[in-house]
């Protein structure tokens, strides 16, 4: 079913009545309802108009919405759209609790997917306007977040697309913009791929992940660019293990690093992260807060299992800590002790570190040490604070020495150098 754009946006706003109404939710949740298990789209597309203003939509089991060339879906910008009506705490406060805002897009069954179309008009987009003030308040989005950082508060702000318990889910070929909260976090699931996708919002941006990966397996991100203000991807275990994912052929810019946890109580395994690039830098300029490019992190109130973790012939730029594997990540006690084991680093390269730059090998304890198998690996600032770590290595400049440190030095290992080169992210 196409449905075709009535609207266009001035710089990235609409009327005032508009903006009130959203005029465009009825229609695309209609669509969308009726093409629901049928294993068919409901396709956005321009005409003399390209730009689409929706509320909440719902995408359900065996349908996908596809945004066409050239079109972008904005996002309300009224925070009582989002209300969650299961809970008294309001979608756009500060709170002790998060939990107040349903999604822009929530997938809510098997075998769906949101995708877009390349082509010369360019890439179909879903812009979430975290940066414009939400109706009726001075305030934006991404302002509530900084203020909660300030309050010591959660912030209580939609994630731009939800799915859960959504075994196959597709994201391909679309453009996420501009998030009020994470982009895409998937829980609960099996099998989900990411591929074509491209992520920007600013490193300034306070808790908008890229991609959330939660309590799921089978999980691969491939062929895309993220830009955003915390994790360029978190793996992590709310609900349940996650195992089987890969990260590959992808580019992140001003990210908290590519991460792991840090809830990992259920336990995180069979990792590949490959042929990635991570620039400290985003595309304005912006430095990341969270200076990381390869992360384990966790603490003993969230912690548990994580192995089987290989990053090859991954190239890092613009550190201030090229790799972190912390289980006291947080000063958070409890009886969840992190246990990082079987981490292999089989060819990756850090560049142009900022000053001061250092890496962290902090394994919990001697009866839970980090272990760690480093071959071809060059850092250009290579001092790392250390505890608590059992590390092998063949042909590693890593400096590792502190409490509870052993060094086994190979005469042979596998895999080589990476040839690195960092692609400016593209024009959307």
């Amino acid at each position: 079913m196409s449905l075709t754009a009535k609207l266009s946006a001035n710089a990235r706003t609409f009327t005032a009545k508009a903006e009130e109404t959203s005029p465009d939710t009825g229609r695309l949740q209609a669509a969308l309802d009726a093409c629901a298990g049928t294993g068919r789209a409901v396709l956005l597309v321009a005409g003399r108009h390209a730009d689409f203003l929706s509320g909440p939509l719902t995408v359900h089991a065996d349908e996908t919405l596809v945004i066409g060339e050239g079109v972008t879906l904005y996002a309300s910008r009224r925070a009582s759209a989002y209300q969650n009506p299961s809970t008294s705490v309001s979608c756009g406060s500060l709170s002790a609790h998060e939990g107040g805002c349903k999604a822009f897009i929530t997938v809510s069954g098997a075998h769906a997917g949101v995708m877009g179309e390349r082509g010369s008009a360019g890439q179909g987009s879903i812009d979430g306007r975290g940066d414009l003030a939400m109706l009726g308040t001075p305030t934006s989005w991404w302002k509530l977040a900084s203020q909660a950082q300030t309050a010591g508060d959660d912030q209580n702000a939609p994630r731009l697309i939800e799915a859960d318990k959504a075994d196959d889910f597709t994201a391909y070929d679309v453009n996420l913009l501009n998030a009020a909260m994470f982009h895409l976090y998937y829980q609960s699931g099996t099998g989900l791929t990411v591929w074509g996708v491209d992520i920007k919002t600013p490193a300034t941006a306070r808790n908008t992940d890229g991609i959330d990966i939660d309590s799921a397996t089978d999980a691969t991100v491939y062929d895309s660019y993220i830009e955003d203000g915390d994790d360029g991807i978190a793996i992590k275990t709310n609900d349940s293990a996650t195992a089987n994912v890969t990260v590959a052929d992808s580019h992140f810019y001003g990210t908290h690093g590519i991460s792991i946890g840090s809830e990992t109580t259920y336990g995180v395994s069979n990792v590949l992260v490959a042929n990635d690039t991570v620039d400290g830098q985003d595309s304005y300029g912006n430095v990341s807060g969270s200076d990381n490019g390869l992360r384990i992190k966790s603490d003993s109130a969230a912690g548990g299992p994580v192995r089987d973790v290989e990053y090859l012939d991954d190239c890092l730029q613009h550190m201030k800590a090229p790799l972190v594997f912390d289980t006291r990540y947080a000063s958070a006690s409890g009886s969840h002790i992190p246990d990082f084991t079987s981490i292999t680093l089989e060819g990756v390269v850090a560049q142009n570190s900022l000053s001061g730059a250092k890496s962290d090998l902090t394994g919990y304890s001697s009866s839970d040490p980090l272990g760690l198998y480093l071959s071809y690996v060059k850092l250009d600032a290579a001092s790392s604070t250390s505890e608590y770590a059992d590390v092998t290595q063949y042909d590693s400049n890593l400096s590792a020495s502190g409490s509870g440190v052993g060094i086994n030095n190979l005469t042979s290992g596998a895999g080589s150098y990476p040839s690195c080169s960092f692609p400016s992210y593209p024009t959307l």
